[in-house]
């Protein structure tokens, strides 16, 4: 080829002219490390998982559980001092602002204690079945000390096709892999920002409406507003689903086992559902109302059989782990966009080099 075909040569650089520095290829660990490494991370990860979910049903307890007594002073410290750390017993002026206290969750349960009358027992067994159990037991052993009757009031309770509440129980487990495995998949079928925020959005609605409508007409678990207990369903549904958007899209794959973690390791076993928050051992009940499965069970119950008492928690709760998701996941997006533009300029810059070469 002469110069002058050399000269008059397209200006236009393919790829391969482009300088790329050679990286030495970096050499992981040994496969006898690498097995090692799994064995001993999948045990310890089964050991995790047995102890959080086994330990607080094994150590299973009443934790002060707030209750009210009405009677005289005597009767009061007599059954404070019965139940010691056990309950927290407040006392009330009479059986109306016990039952007030009850419907808004400010007390489990109460003891009516009337000289010369029987003993009355209010329970909430919407609240938690297992403690009316342990409320009734007690009242049975003070009614025995004072040669009483005793006649079991049940203030707010499940309907009659699951009195036991074990639909909300199980519901613990379908919102916390409800919302991680539609998480997945959307991350896996959608690829745009936009697109994964509407379809986030859509799974929440859908299925809220379709987890209350089996609850409530299949299971027969609640029996309120079906359209707001379904909207405390999609809040629930969407604060799990954009937390684990949120989290892998900041921090990639570690995101996922941070998930995993607060929504299946611990949010199913510390939620509570199945008894009480006061029965889990200290502080794991608290943890666990922290978290999506346990503010969702809890924001469920109160708006079906409390009129909506005490929801400011769970609000507040879910509210935080939505708005956090969505705020990761933002930042993430922002990080990639960021990363995309600085392969950009090393690519022009590198062209820009080859050319004036």
């Amino acid at each position: 080829m002469s110069a002058d075909e050399t000269t008059t040569t397209s200006g236009a650089t393919s790829a391969t002219d482009i300088p790329v520095t050679d990286t030495p290829a970096k050499k992981g660990p040994p496969a006898p490390v690498k097995v090692i490494a799994v064995v001993l991370g999948t045990a310890v990860l089964l050991s995790v998982m047995v102890t959080m979910f086994a330990l607080p049903a094994a150590r299973s307890a009443p934790h002060h559980v707030p209750i009210g007594v009405v009677g005289s002073e005597q009767v009061v410290s007599q059954v404070d001092r019965l139940t010691g750390d056990s309950f927290d017993v407040t006392a009330y002026s009479d059986e109306v602002a016990a039952r007030d206290a009850i419907e808004t969750r400010a007390i489990y349960g109460a003891l009516v204690v009337k000289p010369g009358a029987d003993l009355t027992v209010l329970v909430a067994s919407a609240a938690s079945p297992t403690v009316a159990t342990m409320i009734e037991t007690m009242g049975q052993g003070v009614a025995d000390a004072t040669h009483a009757q005793t006649q079991v009031v049940d203030v707010r309770s499940f309907p009659a096709k699951d009195p036991r509440g074990a639909g909300l129980a199980a519901g613990a487990l379908p919102l916390a892999l409800g919302g991680w495995i539609s998480a997945m998949v959307i991350m896996l079928v959608i690829s745009s920002a936009g697109g994964r925020i509407i379809a986030a959005l859509g799974v929440s609605v859908v299925g809220g409406f379709a987890l209350i409508a089996i609850l409530q007409f299949l299971v027969g678990t609640f029996d309120g507003n079906y359209w707001l207990t379904s909207l405390a369903a999609m809040l629930g549904i969407a604060a799990t689903c954009f937390a684990v958007l949120g989290l892998r899209e900041a921090l990639g794959g570690p995101g996922l086992v941070v998930a995993a973690i607060a929504l299946i390791l611990l949010g199913n076993p510390l939620s509570g559902l199945s008894s009480a928050p006061e029965l889990l051992p200290t502080p794991w009940g608290a943890i666990g109302q922290l978290l999506p499965p346990g503010a969702t069970g809890s924001l469920l119950r109160d708006v079906v059989f409390f009129n909506g008492n005490a929801i400011a928690h769970p609000l507040i709760v879910l509210g935080c782990w939505l708005l956090g998701g969505l705020v990761l996941y933002g930042l993430g997006l922002r990080r990639e966009r960021r990363k995309h533009v600085s392969d950009v300029d090393v690519v022009e810059f590198g062209y820009r080099e080859t050319v004036d070469a």
